[in-house]
Formats: structure tokens, C-alpha cells, sequence
């Protein structure tokens, strides 16, 4: 919203009557916003892994549902008595 307020007031004090054409009044960003930096800068996982304040975000995405699957997963095993392949074999067995 800020972005149109300040590109309506830019309009407005230009003119319509300016020689510039509407192609030229587009504000064009670029990637200048890219290479700006705040706060420390950002490491991959393994290289300090006590730390996910430091840590890159999708490291952080990936780490993080990565032990939300092992949770839910050991949940899962532990409310089911962990039946899978002794199940099958005892089956086989008779």
C-alpha cells in the first residue's frame, strides 16, 4: 500500500503535462534490495548446528520438518506398538 501512495505521489507532482512518457514513470527496483544485509550473516546448518539463529532459512525449513517427521513417525511407532515386520513374520511362521 505504502508502494502506491508513494508512486500516486510521484504522479501527482510530475504531471501529466511532463515530457517524460508513461513508459519512463514505471518505478523500476531491480535487484539493488538483494544485496543489502541486516544482521549477521546467515550459515549453513552443519556449520553451527547448536545455533538455528544463524542457520539460512530453508536450512531451517528442512531441519525442522525433517523433526516434525521423526516425531510424528516415533509417535505413530510408539502408539502402535511398533507392529510392522513382526507381524509379518510370525503370519509366515504358522
Amino acid at each position: 500500500m505504502a508502494s502506491l501512495a508513494r508512486g500516486a505521489a510521484s504522479l501527482s507532482r510530475i504531471g501529466l503535462s511532463a515530457s517524460k512518457s508513461p513508459i519512463q514513470l514505471i518505478h523500476r527496483r531491480g535487484l539493488s534490495a538483494a544485496a543489502d544485509h541486516h544482521g549477521p550473516p546467515k550459515v549453513a546448518c552443519w556449520k553451527d548446528p547448536m545455533n538455528p539463529a544463524k542457520w539460512k532459512e530453508e536450512h531451517f525449513v528442512i531441519v525442522s520438518l525433517a523433526g516434525w517427521g521423526l516425531l510424528v513417525f516415533g509417535g505413530y511407532k510408539l502408539l502402535t506398538g511398533g507392529k510392522g515386520k513382526k507381524e509379518e513374520a510370525v503370519k509366515a511362521s504358522h
